[in-house]
C-alpha cells in the first residue's frame, strides 16, 4: 500500500490541474496559503484533516479523492495499520475505510477521537449526509447546533451540509461514519 503523504500529494496535483486552477487560487479557495498548497503537492507537507477537506469542499470533490487507496475486492485493513489523517484542532483522526467507486457518492471511515476538543467540521457539499454507529466511548455528536450524546451502539444520522461536531467525552472513543453526498 503506497504510504498517505506520496497519495496526497499526487492527488492533490492531479485534482487542482484537473480543474484548471493555479496554486495560488485552489489556496485562495480553501482559505489556506499557497505554501502550505505547495508543500502538499511536493509531498512535504504533513496536513490536517481540516486542510484535506477545504481543499476538497475547493475543488467541488470527495474528501477521499486524497486518501483512498484503490483496492481488491477483497480487502483487509488491520486497525494498526489505518492510514488516519489527524486533526490540527482536536484529538480526532479520520480512517478511510473505503471511498465511493465511480459514479457513486459515499465513502466509509473509522473515527477514533480523545476527550480534549471538540472536531468541528465546516458544512461539506451541498446535499451530503453523514451516517455514525458509536462502537466504543462516548461522544456528542451531529449538528452543531443541535448535537446528541451517543453510547456504544448508538445510531445517528445528520444533514453533512451544515455545521457538525464530533467530541469524545471518554478516552478510546470510536466511531463509524459514512458520509454520503446525494
Amino acid at each position: 500500500m503506497e504510504s498517505l503523504g506520496p497519495r496526497i500529494a499526487t492527488s492533490v496535483r492531479r485534482e487542482r490541474e484537473g480543474a484548471g486552477l493555479s496554486v495560488s487560487e485552489l489556496a485562495r479557495r480553501a482559505g489556506i496559503s499557497k505554501a502550505t498548497v505547495s508543500q502538499l503537492e511536493g509531498g512535504a507537507g504533513n496536513p490536517s484533516v481540516e486542510t484535506l477537506w477545504a481543499i476538497a469542499t475547493a475543488l467541488g470533490i470527495p474528501f477521499s479523492v486524497f486518501v483512498d487507496d484503490p483496492a481488491p475486492v477483497t480487502r483487509l485493513v488491520r486497525a494498526s495499520q489505518m492510514p488516519a489523517v489527524p486533526s490540527a484542532l482536536a484529538p480526532y483522526a479520520a480512517a478511510l475505510l473505503s471511498a465511493c467507486p465511480p459514479g457513486a457518492r459515499r465513502d466509509l471511515y473509522v473515527i477514533r477521537a480523545e476527550p480534549g476538543g471538540a472536531r468541528r467540521s465546516a458544512p461539506h457539499p451541498r446535499g451530503t449526509v453523514e451516517y455514525v454507529v458509536l462502537v466504543s466511548g462516548r461522544a456528542v455528536v451531529g449538528p452543531e447546533d443541535d448535537p446528541v450524546t451517543l453510547e456504544p451502539g448508538d445510531f445517528l444520522t445528520y444533514a453533512g451540509d451544515a455545521p457538525h461536531v464530533f467530541e469524545a467525552l471518554v478516552p478510546a472513543t470510536s466511531a463509524v461514519l459514512v458520509s454520503e453526498a446525494r
